[in-house]
C-alpha cells in the first residue's frame, strides 16, 4: 500500500523548452488519452530521474521507462515521439527494472543527432498514467534545466476531488494583446482550445461584450478577435492559476505559419485598362505555366423530404466524420513525417474544427427534427461561414473555406463518394474557391496551375500552394467560372494574370520555359555523380557541409565527391557535459561510413564568439567575436581538444579523415596542434597522422598564407567569418547584413593572396563558406585558383553544372580585373555579364 496523500514535485527530467501536452504533435499524448502531464523539447542528451521512485518498467527499445514515486505516483518517461521504431539504435539505458533511483540519477543516454535526424520529433513526455488517483499541476510554461522543479503532483480522494479543497473554484483572469496574424482565426483558435484542454479548470475569452469558452473553436472564431485587440482570459477551477498561465502564453506567441512573409500581393488596380483575352487577378503562388483549364464543382445535394430516423441519421454522422478523422489524421501524419509545419498546423486545425461542440450541435438539433445527416451537416457549416463572412474581416471570411473543406469531406463520406477528381495531368484547374484538401488531392494527380475567382494570398490553399511549387492565382472574379472546358490557357501567376486567348507560340514560348526548367534540374541531378570538369579540363573537388552522419549520407546520395567541412559542434552544444572519447569516435566513423569512400574533413571544435557551452564558461567578453573562439579556445582548455583529436586519430581509415584547425591567426598555433598530434600518434602507435589543414577566415591568415601552407597539408576558407573581420561588419546586424558580401573586391583579392600563398608550396585550397554556393562566384573562386567547393548538399547538382560550362583559363583572365572593382555590386555586376546564370 503506498501513501498517496503527499504532494510531491517533480524536477525536470531534461533540459529545454516546456510546452503543454496540447502542443505535442502526437495525437495519442496531446489528446491526454495516456494521462496528465508535460512535455519538454530536450537540448541535452541524458535524461533524469525526477524523483526518488522505484523502476518498474524498461522498455525494450531503450526509449522509456516507467518510475514508480513514494507517493505512489506511476510516471512515465518518453523520449522523443515514434522512437519506438528506431529498435533501441541511439540508446544507452542507465538503469534495471526493480532499481532504486534518486532525484537527479541519470536513467539513460541517447544520441541526440542520430536520434533527432530519424524520429517524427524528439519532444519528450512524462505523464502521469495513473491520473485517476493524482493531478499533475505545471509549475512553469518556460525553458527548464535539469533538475528545476517542473510539475507538483496532488492527489485526489476516492471520488475524484482534489484534497486541497481550498483552491477549487478559485477563478483568475488576465489581459493580453493578440500576437496572431489575423487574430483568432481557425489555427490559432484551434491552439487556444487545445490549450485549454489540458487543464480542468473552465477558461474563456471575453471581446467586445461577448464571451466564449475555450473548448469551442467556433465559439472563439466567432468573437472576431483581430491581431493585437486586447482582451480579457478567465479561468475558472483547480489548475485555474497554470491554465491561465498557458492560455496568456498561447495568445501571445504568433504561430510559425503567422511569421512566414506572406507574398506580397500585388494591388489589382480596378482602373487597369482592360485587356482582351487576359484577367488579372493577385498572384497566391508564383510561377509561369500553360495547360488547358479545367473547372471543378463542389457537391450540390437534391432536395430533402424530411422524416428520417434520427438515431440512424446521427450514426451516418459520426461514421462519415470518422472517416474524415482518419483521413486528416494520415494527412497529418505525412505532413509531420517530412516536416510540413504549414500542412501539419492547417490540418490540426481541421481536425479540432470536425470535434467543434457549435457544429455538432447544430448538426443534431436538425437531425433530431427528421431532417437528413447530408442537409444537416450542410446548414450546419452554411450558418457558420455565414458568421464569420458577416464579421468584416477578410482573414476570418478566408477562414470560412476552412469550414467548407470540412462540409465538403463529409458529404463526400456520407454520399459514399470516392474522392477523387477525374482530373488530368498537366490541367489549370479553375473553381469558385479551392479547398486545403482539394489542393492536396490535386497536387498529387500532377495538375500544372490553381486559379480561383474569389479567395486571397494569405488562405491556407496559398500557403500550400507556395509549399509544393504550384503556380496560384486568386480574386479573378466570376468570369472565370464562365470560360470553356478544355481551352488552352496561360496561368502568369508572377504577372498576376491569365491569358485566355494565347496563340500558338506564346503556348509553345510557356511550355518551352517549363521545359527547359524541369531538363536543366533533371540534368544536374543525373551528372550530379560525375566529376566537375571544366572546358579546358581542370578538375574542381565539390564537396559538401554536413553536421551530421544523416547529412553525409544525403550528401553522398547528392553526388558530393567529401565532406569539404563537418561542423562537430553539433556533439557539444546544448548538453550540461562535453561528449567523452567513446562517443565523439563513434560519431565521426559514422560520418566516414556514410561517405563510402570519399574522404571527410572534420573541423575541430569551434565554439566561443555566439556559440557558447553550459558546461565551460568562458568569460564575459566585450567583443565575444574577437575573444576566445576556435583554435584559442585549445589554449585556455587543451584537454578538450586533445581529446578530440585522440578520438579522431581512431577512425577508420585514418586516410580518408583530414583534420581542419579553425581560427588560426598564426604558424605558431599551427605548429602547437602539428606536436600534439604526432605525440597524440605516438601514443597510440600509429605510424602516419592524417591530414592537415588551416582555415583562412581572419585577414591574418589570408596574409600568412604562404607561411602557413609550409607546415599544413591544405587550407579552407570560410569567406563568413573572412567577410566580417575584413568588412568590419556584424554578419548578424539586421542593418549590415545584406553589405556583408563576400564578393567584395578587397574578399578576393585575400582569396587571391591564400591561393598564391599556397601554390608556393603545392597545397590545394578549397571554400567552404557560403560563397561556394553562389553559382555567380563559382567562375571567380576558380579563376583565383580554388579547387574545392564545398557546398549544402542540394546545391551539389548545381555546382558541377557550373563548372563544367567554364573554361579556367578564362576564368583566370577575367578575375583579374575583377580584383580592379570598387565594390561588391560591381563585381556582381561584371559576373552577370561575363558569365551569365542560365
Amino acid at each position: 500500500m503506498h501513501n498517496n496523500n503527499k504532494e510531491l514535485t517533480l524536477s525536470a527530467p531534461l533540459s529545454g523548452p516546456v510546452l503543454t501536452l496540447a502542443k505535442v504533435p502526437d495525437p495519442v499524448f496531446a489528446s491526454g488519452a495516456m494521462g496528465d502531464g508535460i512535455a519538454i523539447d530536450p537540448l541535452n542528451d541524458t535524461l533524469y530521474s525526477p524523483c526518488e521512485a522505484v523502476v518498474t518498467h524498461v522498455a525494450r527499445t531503450g526509449h522509456a521507462i516507467t518510475l514508480r514515486a513514494d507517493n505512489g505516483a506511476e510516471l512515465l518517461l518518453h523520449l522523443g515521439l515514434d522512437t519506438v521504431e528506431l529498435q533501441g539504435v541511439g540508446f544507452s539505458m542507465l538503469v534495471k527494472e526493480g532499481a532504486r533511483v534518486s532525484n537527479g540519477q541519470p536513467l539513460l543516454r541517447y544520441d541526440l543527432d542520430q536520434v533527432a535526424q530519424q524520429c517524427k520529433s524528439l519532444v519528450s513526455l512524462m505523464i502521469l498514467t495513473n491520473s485517476q488517483d493524482f493531478q499533475a499541476r505545471p509549475i512553469t510554461l518556460k525553458s527548464v534545466k535539469v533538475g528545476d522543479p517542473l510539475l507538483h503532483i496532488v492527489p485526489k480522494l476516492a471520488n475524484g476531488v482534489q484534497i486541497d479543497i481550498e483552491v477549487v473554484g478559485i477563478e483568475v483572469q488576465g489581459h493580453i494583446h493578440v500576437a496572431h496574424r489575423g487574430g483568432l482565426h481557425a489555427r490559432p483558435a484551434a491552439l487556444i482550445r487545445q490549450t485549454a484542454q489540458q487543464f480542468t479548470s473552465k477558461s474563456w475569452l471575453h471581446f467586445a461584450g461577448k464571451s466564449a469558452a475555450c473548448d469551442s473553436l467556433i465559439g472563439l472564431m466567432g468573437l472576431a478577435v483581430g491581431e493585437q485587440d486586447e482582451i480579457r482570459v478567465s479561468c475558472q477551477g483547480p489548475d485555474a492559476e497554470a491554465a491561465l498561465q498557458a492560455l496568456l502564453a498561447a495568445l501571445s506567441t504568433a504561430l510559425a505559419e503567422d511569421n512566414h512573409a506572406a507574398v506580397p500581393a500585388p494591388i489589382v488596380q480596378r482602373n487597369r485598362p482592360a485587356e482582351a483575352g487576359v484577367l488579372h487577378g493577385v498572384c497566391a503562388a508564383p510561377g509561369l505555366v500553360a495547360g488547358p483549364l479545367f473547372r471543378l464543382n463542389s457537391i450540390s445535394l437534391p432536395m430533402d423530404a424530411g422524416n428520417h430516423e434520427p438515431e440512424q441519421q446521427r450514426h451516418a454522422l459520426d461514421a462519415a466524420r470518422t472517416q474524415v478523422r482518419g483521413e486528416i489524421d494520415t494527412t497529418l501524419a505525412q505532413a509531420k513525417k517530412h516536416k510540413n509545419t504549414d500542412e501539419e498546423a492547417i490540418f490540426a486545425a481541421h481536425l479540432a474544427l470536425l470535434e467543434d461542440p457549435a457544429l455538432l450541435d447544430a448538426a443534431h438539433q436538425s437531425i433530431d427534427q427528421g431532417i437528413a445527416a447530408t442537409h444537416a451537416w450542410s446548414q450546419s457549416i452554411d450558418v457558420q461561414c455565414e458568421v464569420l463572412q458577416q464579421l468584416g474581416s477578410p482573414l476570418l471570411a478566408e477562414r470560412a473555406n476552412d469550414l467548407r473543406d470540412l462540409k465538403q469531406r463529409v458529404l463526400r463520406a456520407l454520399l459514399g463518394e470516392t474522392w477523387q477528381y477525374d482530373v488530368p495531368a498537366g490541367a489549370i484547374v479553375a473553381a469558385h474557391e479551392l479547398t486545403p484538401s482539394d489542393l492536396l488531392q490535386l497536387s498529387q494527380q500532377g495538375v500544372a496551375g490553381l486559379c480561383m475567382a474569389e479567395g486571397g494570398a494569405t488562405s491556407h490553399v496559398a500557403i500550400l500552394a507556395r509549399g509544393k511549387g504550384l503556380p496560384c492565382m486568386v480574386a479573378l472574379g466570376s468570369t472565370l467560372l464562365d470560360q470553356e472546358q478544355g481551352q488552352a490557357v496561360v496561368l502568369d501567376a508572377d504577372g498576376g494574370r491569365i491569358e485566355l486567348t494565347p496563340n500558338a507560340a506564346r503556348l509553345a514560348e510557356v511550355h518551352q520555359a517549363q521545359l527547359d526548367h524541369k531538363q536543366r534540374r533533371a540534368l544536374q541531378q543525373a551528372q550530379a555523380h560525375t566529376p566537375a570538369l571544366t572546358l579546358d579540363g581542370l578538375h574542381i573537388e565539390v564537396a559538401a557541409n554536413v553536421a551530421s552522419s544523416a547529412e553525409a549520407a544525403d550528401a553522398l546520395a547528392n553526388g558530393a565527391d567529401g565532406v569539404g567541412l563537418l561542423r562537430t559542434e553539433f556533439l557539444f552544444v546544448d548538453r550540461n557535459t562535453a561528449p567523452d572519447e567513446q562517443e565523439q569516435r563513434i560519431a565521426y566513423q559514422a560520418v566516414l561510413d556514410a561517405m563510402g569512400d570519399k574522404s571527410v574533413i572534420i573541423r575541430t571544435i569551434d565554439v566561443g564568439g555566439d556559440k557558447q557551452l553550459d558546461y565551460l564558461p568562458l568569460p564575459d567578453e566585450a567583443n565575444p567575436v574577437l575573444g576566445l573562439r576556435g583554435i584559442r579556445l585549445a589554449q585556455v582548455r587543451p584537454e578538450l581538444l586533445d581529446q578530440q583529436l585522440r578520438s579522431l586519430l581512431q577512425v577508420s581509415p585514418l586516410s580518408r579523415c583530414r583534420i581542419l584547425l579553425p581560427m588560426v591567426t598564426e604558424v605558431d598555433e599551427l605548429l602547437h596542434i602539428r606536436q600534439r598530434l604526432d605525440a597524440l600518434c605516438g601514443e597510440l602507435g600509429l605510424s602516419q597522422r592524417p591530414e592537415l589543414g588551416v582555415m583562412i577566415e581572419v585577414p591574418a591568415a589570408a596574409l600568412l598564407a604562404e607561411q602557413l601552407a609550409e607546415h599544413a597539408d591544405f587550407l579552407s576558407i570560410g569567406t563568413n567569418d573572412l567577410s566580417q573581420y575584413t568588412l568590419a561588419m556584424d554578419r548578424d546586424h539586421a542593418g549590415l547584413a545584406s553589405r556583408v558580401d563576400a564578393l567584395h573586391p578587397a574578399l578576393l583579392r585575400l582569396i587571391a593572396q591564400t591561393c598564391a600563398g599556397a601554390a608556393v608550396h603545392n597545397r590545394w585550397v578549397g571554400v567552404c563558406g557560403a560563397l561556394a554556393s553562389d553559382p555567380l562566384a563559382t567562375p571567380v573562386l576558380i579563376g583565383l585558383g580554388v579547387r574545392e567547393l564545398s557546398v549544402s548538399p542540394v546545391q551539389i547538382g548545381e555546382i558541377k553544372d557550373r563548372v563544367r560550362h567554364l573554361d579556367a583559363s578564362e576564368c583566370r583572365r577575367i578575375t583579374q580585373d575583377l580584383l580592379k572593382l570598387s565594390s561588391a555590386s560591381a563585381v556582381r555586376h561584371a559576373c552577370h555579364q561575363q558569365w551569365p546564370l542560365s
